[in-house]
């Protein structure tokens, strides 16, 4: 039986660093998840925008193996599954308050 591995939004929002309010304000005013929630295979651009990063580092992941993708035909898909177990990974366990996580980014 598939088991959910989505992740709650509460700790979207704790990734993301950003207020969980604020966070479902957004959704809503963007129109919820317009997003096709059977799709199994995601374009590197929709995968990107899911985690809130662009294809170019969406690209250094999958080129280290951080994120796995395939190829079908000439495209690259991404498993939706996938993006939220690389949430998972970098989320710190124990830590009700962390830092954040590094995803690369300049400050």
């Amino acid at each position: 039986m598939p088991q959910n591995t989505s992740l709650p939004l509460a700790q979207i929002a704790q990734l993301l660093d950003v207020p969980e309010d604020t966070l479902r304000a957004l959704i809503t005013a963007r129109g919820g998840d317009r997003g096709d929630s059977t799709l199994v295979g995601l374009t590197v651009a929709e995968a990107a925008r899911r985690i809130g990063i662009g294809r170019t580092k969406m690209y250094e992941y999958i080129t280290t193996g951080e994120i796995p993708s395939a190829k079908v035909g000439r495209l690259r898909r991404i498993p939706a599954e996938a993006v939220g177990e690389f949430l998972a990974r970098r989320t710190p366990t124990g830590d009700r308050h962390p830092k954040g996580p590094d995803f690369g980014t300049a400050a």
